[in-house]
């Protein structure tokens, strides 16, 4: 128990840092910088499209788009678009200097880029969901996830508007929440805001919230923590 305590913490710390290079303009902005904040984008896009196919369920953010669009009837793209844009509007007046170029990359391609992805694999070649592929898919997904954060995270380019609330919370909650607890309650919030839509749309829950959340929460921390530490030494010097 200890020892999963101090990677949560580590975990937060990582976000934290982050935010704060951002919020004090400390962040030069190089080519691989660039590079990795690009990267690191088409890969959490890729992740995204990954665990909607798997139909085992996504991470709690998009598990609330997902739910709300199918509510509405709206593509996933062009929701979490607008929902990214919402928020955006709210970080620019608490926490503005934690935007970034890449927070409105982020905020504009990852849904599009899965909403491309599931039709082209889904309905352009017809893919065949098998159980064994569902499984690869689950995995692989989880695998892009993680790399695309760490990249996106060295990158110190900018926040995504969501990663960003935990960061509003604390702010005006002083010391008494911390990062870690204060972005666990916004992924329980927004996870159940995803399952109410989707029951009262009456989809399949499972498709956005359960074993591919449930992996997504145990793995994603310790992995980007992984590949956080190879990355980081590569744009170390890079300044």
């Amino acid at each position: 128990m200890k020892e999963t305590n101090q990677k949560k913490e580590h975990r937060s710390a990582v976000f934290v840092t982050a935010g704060r290079k951002v919020m004090a303009g400390e962040t030069k902005y190089t080519p691989l910088r660039l590079f990795f904040m690009l990267g690191g984008i088409l890969l959490i896009g890729i992740c995204v499209a990954l665990y909607r196919m798997s139909g085992f369920g996504v991470d709690p953010f998009s598990c609330m788009n997902l739910g709300i669009s199918g509510f509405l009837g709206m593509t996933f793209g062009n929701w979490q678009l607008i929902m990214n844009a919402g928020l955006l509007v709210i970080v620019w007046f608490t926490v503005r200097n934690c935007i970034g170029p890449g927070t409105v990359i982020n905020m504009v391609f990852v849904g599009y880029i899965a909403d491309f992805l599931c039709w082209l694999f889904l309905e352009q070649l017809g893919l065949e969901m098998s159980m064994p592929l569902k499984v690869a898919f689950l995995l692989t997904g989880t695998l892009s996830l993680s790399i695309g954060c760490a990249a996106y995270m060295t990158a110190d380019m900018g926040i995504a508007p969501y990663d960003s609330v935990a960061f509003i919370i604390t702010k005006y909650c002083g010391d008494r929440i911390s990062f870690r607890i204060a972005r666990m309650a916004s992924d329980v919030t927004v996870l159940a805001v995803g399952i109410t839509f989707c029951l009262l749309a009456r989809n399949s829950v499972w498709e956005i919230a359960g074993l591919g959340t449930i992996v997504n929460a145990c793995c994603n921390g310790p992995l980007i923590q992984l590949f956080s530490g190879w990355l980081k030494p590569k744009v170390a010097g890079d300044r």
